[in-house]
C-alpha cells in the first residue's frame, strides 16, 4: 500500500459556489432521460444489420470465441483436458444420479446433452456443465415427495414402474427449470443472482453437503432403508440408519473406506504436485476400474450380497414429452433449482473469467442452461449446472474453450453406447464413497464461521441461519429462509444507517466523523450531518430522530414555544403589561408565573413566528420576561451530507420537506451538500421547493456550504486567524510528532 507523504499539496483557487451558480455560470444540460416504452420500441422495432450480427454474436457465442481460435497452440491442450474431464463426468455422473434416486445410467444423459447445448450457447469458456451434487439432491427430494411416496395423484402413474416414475418426475422438474431460466434470461433478468451472496450461497451449499453426506451413508454402509423428505428429514434418516446399523455390510463398509482414503490422499498429492503434473493423477478412474474388476472377478453380488450397478443403458432412449402434472406441483422446486444451478455456475464462471481475462454474460448464461436443460430434458437426463471440481479439473488440465467440454460430452457419449456395460459390476458402494470424498471442499466451508466472526458478524448470521435452517428444515425452505434473513439485514443496514456529525480536519477542506479525530474544527454555530444512505419510508423517521438528537433541540416543540409566547407577549402588550426598553422587553407589572399559556390550535403553533403585528422583533435567544421560557437555539446553520444519499422516495420526500420548513421556521440556516444529480431532479418534479426551501441552499461540496455561512454569520468566523493558527498547530504535530491524547485536544481545536 503507498504511503502519501504529508508534505505533498495541491492548490486550488476557485470562487465559493452553490448549485445554482455552478449551474448558470458553466451551463448545465438538462437532458431527457428514456422511458420504459422508449426502449420497449427500441429493443424490439428498430432492426438493421449490425443489429441483427450483435444479435447473432449474443445468441451463439460460439461465434465469436471460435474466430479467434488458435488450433496449433489450444487443439491439444482442449483434447487431454477434454479426456481427463470427461472420465470424470463419467463417474460424476454415475455418483451424482444416485442423489436423484435415479439409475445410473441417467446420470450419463446429464453429463453428454447439456454441455452438447452449452458448447454453442454459454459465455463462459472453461466452464463444464453436467450433473452437480447440490442440484441432484433437490430432485432426488422431489423424485421422493411425487415419484415414491404419492405416485396416485399423477394421472397415468399407475402404469409405470417405481424406476420409470423417477424418471419422468426427474424430467419434467428438469423441463420447468430450463423454462424458467430461458424465461428469465429473456427478460433480462439476470442481475437476480445478486440477491444470493456469496455468503448465503456458502451456507446453503454446506447444509447441501451434509445433506448429501447423510443420503450417501446407507449406500456406504450398505442398507436397504427407505429414504426420507420434508422438515427434520436429516434426522429421521439419521435415526433409521442408526436403527439398522446392525444390517451393516462389512465388505460395502470396507470397499467404502479404502476408496475414501486413497482417493482423499491421492487429491491432497495432486494439490500439492499440481506444478509439476502435466495432469492430476485420475484416482477415481483408477479405483473404479480396480473395484469393478475386483467386484466381477470376486463375483460380489452373489457371494457377499453387495449391490451394484446392473443393467445399464444402452444407447439413447426416443425424447418425450415432460408431465403437465408433475410440473404443476412442483412450480417453487423447479423455481428454486433453477436460481440455485445458475447462482453457483455463474459464480464459478465469473472466477474463471477474471482470471483468463475474457467477460460473460448472466442474461446469455441463464439462456444457455435455460436451454440445455430443457433439451436435456426431453431425452430423460436430470438437472444440470456445473461441479466445482469438475471446472478445475477441465482448467487445470489445460483446457482453452469449451472444445474441451464437446471432447468431454464425447467420451459420456462413448460409454453410453459402446462400454457402459463394463461398469455393471461396480459397486454402488463406490459411487457413495467417491460422493462423500468430493464434499470435502463444501464441508470444509465450516471454517468460515470463524473468519466470519472476527470479520463480519452480520454476514456470519446469514451463513449460520441459512445452513442450520436448511439442514433442519429442508434444502428448499433453508434457503427462502436465507434469503428473507439476508434481504432483512439490508433492511435494517439502510433502514437504521451509522449517522454522525461530521467536523473539519484542522488545515484542509476534508470534513470526518468528529469521533474518529482530535485535532478538528467545528465551526461555531454550524452542525454538519451525514446519512450514509438512501432516505425512504422506513428510514425518515430515523433520520429525523438521529438530526433532532445531533442538534439537540427539537425544531418543532421550539417553534411552537414560541408561537405560544408571542400570543402570551401580544395578550402582555395589549393589556399594559409590557414595554420595549433598551435593554429588551420589560414587564411593568410583576407577571404571574402561573399563569396558564394559551394552548389555541395547534396548527397555528406550527406556523411561522409572525411579528406583522408587533411593534418590535423578538431576540428569541435574549433576554425573555420571567415568565416566558423558550429554550435557545445553539446553531444558525445545519449543514446536510447527501453525498451518499442514492435516492429519496415521495413519502420521504415529504417528511424531509415537513422537517426543514421546522429548522428554517426556528431560524436555522439549511444547506445542502452533494447532492446527487439525480435526486435534485427527483426534488424538483416532486415539487419539493416553495417560498421556504429553494434550490439556493443546494452547495456542491460541504465546504463551500460551511464558507457561505461564515460569511452570512461573519461574527462567529476569524477566517484568517484560523488558517494561520492551524497551519502553525499542523506543523507542529508534523515536525515534533506529538503524541495526541484526549487532553491535547483543545490545543488542536480553534474557532474556524
Amino acid at each position: 500500500m503507498a504511503v502519501v507523504s504529508m508534505d505533498r499539496q495541491y492548490l486550488v483557487a476557485r470562487p465559493l459556489c452553490s448549485d445554482d451558480s455552478i449551474s448558470g455560470q458553466y451551463g448545465k444540460l438538462y437532458r431527457h432521460h428514456k422511458g420504459l416504452l422508449h426502449h420497449f420500441k427500441e429493443y424490439f422495432l428498430i432492426c438493421d444489420s449490425q443489429r441483427v450480427k450483435n444479435a447473432a454474436l449474443s445468441l451463439l457465442p460460439v461465434i465469436g470465441w471460435m474466430k479467434i481460435y488458435r488450433f496449433r497452440e489450444w487443439l491439444f491442450n482442449d483434447i487431454v483436458s477434454g479426456i481427463s474431464t470427461g472420465l470424470v463426468a463419467v463417474l460424476q455422473g454415475l455418483a451424482f444420479s444416485l442423489l436423484a434416486r435415479l439409475p445410473p445410467g441417467y446420470g450419463l444423459y446429464t453429463a453428454f446433452f447439456p454441455a452438447m447445448v452449452y458448447f454453442f450457447l454459454g459465455t463462459s469458456r472453461h466452464l463444464s456443465v453436467g450433473p452437480f451434487p447440490v442440484l441432484s439432491m433437490m430432485i432426488g427430494d422431489v423424485v421422493l415427495r411425487l415419484a415414491d411416496n404419492a405416485p396416485v395423484n399423477i394421472t397415468g402413474f399407475e402404469e409405470l414402474t417405481l424406476e420409470e416414475r423417477r424418471v419422468v418426475v426427474a424430467s419434467s422438474v428438469t423441463f420447468l427449470m430450463g423454462i424458467f431460466q430461458l424465461s428469465l434470461g429473456l427478460l433480462r433478468v439476470g442481475f437476480i443472482v445478486i440477491y444470493l451472496s456469496d455468503t448465503l450461497v456458502s451456507g446453503f451449499t454446506t447444509a447441501a453437503a451434509v445433506h448429501i453426506l447423510v443420503s450417501q451413508l446407507k449406500f456406504v454402509l450398505g442398507l436397504n432403508v427407505d429414504s426420507k423428505n420434508g422438515i427434520l428429514s436429516i434426522f429421521r434418516s439419521l435415526e433409521e440408519i442408526f436403527r439398522n446399523i446392525s444390517q451393516t455390510n462389512l465388505v460395502d463398509l470396507a470397499i467404502s473406506i479404502v476408496i475414501m482414503v486413497m482417493v482423499f490422499i491421492v487429491k491432497e498429492l495432486n494439490d500439492m504436485f499440481k506444478s509439476k503434473l502435466p495432469v492430476p493423477i485420475p484416482i477415481e478412474i483408477i479405483m473404479t476400474v480396480i473395484t469393478c474388476g475386483v467386484s466381477y472377478g470376486f463375483n460380489f453380488t452373489t457371494r457377499y450380497n453387495v449391490t451394484v450397478i446392473g443393467d445399464m443403458l444402452k444407447g439413447y432412449e426416443a425424447p418425450f414429452a415432460p408431465n403437465v402434472e408433475v410440473m404443476q406441483q412442483s412450480v417453487v422446486d423447479g423455481f428454486i433449482t433453477a436460481i440455485v444451478g445458475f447462482a453457483v455456475a455463474f459464480s464459478v464462471a465469473k472466477v474463471y473469467a477474471v482470471k483468463h481475462d475474457y467477460t460473460i454474460n448472466g442474461n446469455q448464461e441463464l439462456i444457455a442452461f435455460g436451454v440445455s436443460n430443457i433439451f436435456g430434458a426431453s431425452f430423460r437426463s436430470f438437472a444440470a449446472s456445473t461441479a466445482l471440481s469438475r471446472t478445475a479439473v477441465q482448467e487445470s488440465t489445460g483446457g482453452k474453450t469449451q472444445i474441451a467440454s464437446l471432447i468431454s460430452a464425447m467420451i459420456a457419449m462413448i460409454v453410453i453406447v459402446g462400454i457402459g456395460f463394463l461398469l455393471e459390476p461396480l459397486p454402488r458402494s463406490v459411487l457413495g464413497a467417491l460422493v462423500i470424498v468430493n464434499l470435502k471442499g463444501m464441508l470444509m466451508q465450516f471454517r468460515e464461521i470463524c473468519y466470519l466472526w472476527r470479520k463480519d458478524k452480520v454476514d456470519l448470521v446469514i451463513w449460520v441461519v441459512t445452513c442450520a435452517s436448511a439442514i433442519i428444515l429442508g434444502l428448499d425452505v433453508g434457503l427462502g429462509v436465507g434469503l428473507g434473513v439476508e434481504l432483512l439485514t439490508v433492511v435494517f443496514r439502510t433502514q437504521f444507517p451509522l449517522c454522525s456529525v461530521l467536523a473539519n480536519i484542522t488545515g484542509t477542506d476534508i470534513y470526518r466523523d468528529r469521533k474518529d479525530y482530535l485535532c478538528i474544527n467545528e465551526p461555531k454555530g454550524v452542525k454538519i450531518f451525514r446519512i450514509p444512505a438512501p432516505i425512504f419510508f422506513a428510514n425518515i423517521d430515523f433520520f429525523r430522530d438521529k438530526l433532532v438528537k445531533a442538534v439537540g433541540f427539537n425544531p418543532l416543540r421550539i417553534l411552537r414555544k414560541r408561537n405560544r409566547a408571542l400570543r402570551k407577549i401580544r395578550k402582555m402588550v395589549k393589556s399594559g403589561e409590557l414595554q420595549l426598553s433598551p435593554t429588551g422587553l420589560k414587564p411593568l407589572v410583576h407577571p404571574d408565573a402561573d399563569a396558564r399559556e394559551d394552548e389555541g390550535d395547534i396548527e397555528d403553533l406550527d406556523q411561522p413566528v409572525d411579528f406583522s403585528d408587533l411593534p418590535f422583533w423578538v431576540n428569541w435567544n435574549g433576554e425573555l420576561p420571567s415568565n416566558i421560557y423558550v429554550p435557545p437555539v445553539p446553531i444558525h446553520s445545519l449543514v446536510l451530507d447527501f453525498s451518499a444519499v442514492s435516492f429519496i422516495d415521495i413519502s420521504a420526500l415529504n417528511g424531509l420537506k415537513t422537517l426543514l420548513r421546522e429548522f428554517i421556521r426556528v431560524d436555522v440556516e439549511i444547506y445542502i451538500a452533494s447532492c446527487d444529480a439525480y435526486v435534485f431532479e427527483k426534488l424538483h418534479n416532486c415539487k419539493f421547493f416553495d417560498d421556504e426551501i429553494t434550490t439556493s441552499m443546494f452547495y456542491p461540496t460541504i465546504h463551500d456550504a460551511v464558507l457561505h455561512t461564515l460569511e452570512e454569520h461573519p461574527s462567529h468566523s476569524k477566517v484568517q486567524e484560523y488558517e494561520k493558527e492551524a497551519q502553525f498547530k499542523v506543523s507542529s504535530i508534523q515536525t515534533e510528532g506529538l503524541n495526541l491524547r484526549r487532553t491535547e485536544k483543545q490545543v488542536c481545536t480553534t474557532r474556524l
